[in-house]
C-alpha cells in the first residue's frame, strides 16, 4: 500500500499491522445503535474495521489530504467531519443520531494527547476510551503519579490493553507506543469533581516537594488529620498517595 507523505506538524504516522487494527477495532463491543468516535482516521485503515461493526460511526480528521481516502466510506451510518476535534461540538455533530452508547478510538500525537483527553472528559456520554498513543505516555496515564493520571482516575478505569512496536508504523516514529483503555466509571461524584481537579492539580504543582508545601492555599491542619488516618505523615508527596486518598481529602473538607 502506498502511503500519502506524513505531515510532521499533525505527528501523523500510519499503522501498518492489520493484526493490530484489528485488535483496536476488537477492543470495543458495540451494537449496531452504539456510536463510535474515531479521532484522526487518516487514510482510514482502522476506519473500515469499525465499519465492519455495523454501528454508527463518525471520524474526524483535520488533514483534509484524507478526503480522497475517506470520502469512498461514507454512507447513511458513517459520517466524516473534515475539522479540528478540538474545536468541535460534538453533541452537536451527533445531536441526529439516535445512539444508544458512545465509544471513542483514537490514535493521537503526544503534543494534544492532554488537551484530546481533557474534552473527553466533559462528554460524558462517551462509555469508553480507546487510544493508541505513545508508550511513555500511556505508562504515565496508567502510573498515578502525576496530575493527568490522578485527575483521569476521577472519571475512568485505566489500563494498558498492549503495545505496539514503532516498527507497525509508517513512517516509522522515534518510540514505541500502546493501546490503553479508558472505561467510564458507573458512579462519578459529581459534587466532588471541581474539588478534585483542584486539589490534585495543587497537590503536584511543584514536582518532589511535600503535600504541605504545595498546598498553601488550604488549611493543612485539617488535611494533616486525614493523612495521618491514612497512615501517611506530613512529609509525604503527591505522587506517593492513591487517587483515593485525594477524595478522602476532598471529602472531608467538603463535611468540615
Amino acid at each position: 500500500m502506498e502511503y500519502i507523505r506524513a505531515k510532521k506538524k499533525l505527528g501523523q504516522n500510519f499503522l501498518k499491522n492489520q493484526h493490530i487494527i484489528e485488535k483496536i477495532a476488537n477492543s470495543i463491543n458495540t451494537e449496531k445503535n452504539d456510536l463510535i468516535i474515531e479521532i484522526g482516521p487518516g487514510m482510514g485503515a482502522l476506519t473500515k474495521e469499525l465499519k465492519k461493526k455495523n454501528s454508527f460511526l463518525v471520524c474526524y480528521e483535520i488533514d483534509e489530504r484524507m478526503a480522497e481516502y475517506l470520502n469512498n466510506l461514507v454512507d447513511n451510518k458513517t459520517k466524516i467531519i473534515y475539522r479540528d476535534f478540538l474545536q468541535t461540538e460534538v453533541r452537536d455533530d451527533i445531536k441526529d443520531i439516535p445512539y444508544q452508547n458512545v465509544y471513542v478510538i483514537a490514535n493521537i500525537p503526544y503534543c494534544i494527547t492532554s488537551p484530546i483527553l481533557k474534552k473527553l472528559t466533559k462528554l460524558d456520554i462517551v462509555k469508553k476510551i480507546t487510544l493508541l498513543v505513545q508508550k511513555e505516555v500511556a505508562e504515565r496515564i496508567i502510573s498515578d503519579d502525576n496530575v493527568l493520571a490522578v485527575s483521569l482516575d476521577f472519571y475512568y478505569t485505566k489500563k494498558i490493553l498492549f503495545n505496539v512496536a514503532k516498527n507497525n508504523f509508517v513512517p516509522v516514529p522515534k518510540v514505541d507506543s500502546a493501546v490503553i483503555s479508558l472505561e467510564r466509571k458507573t458512579e462519578i461524584l459529581d459534587k466532588y469533581e471541581e474539588a478534585y481537579l483542584k486539589l490534585v492539580k495543587e497537590s503536584f504543582s511543584k514536582r518532589r516537594k511535600v503535600l504541605k508545601n504545595n498546598l498553601v492555599n488550604y488549611n493543612f491542619k485539617d488535611i494533616e488529620k486525614v493523612l495521618k488516618e491514612l497512615g501517611y505523615n506530613d512529609r509525604v508527596r503527591a505522587e506517593d498517595m492513591n487517587p483515593q486518598d485525594f477524595l478522602t481529602i476532598v471529602k472531608f473538607l467538603e463535611r468540615n
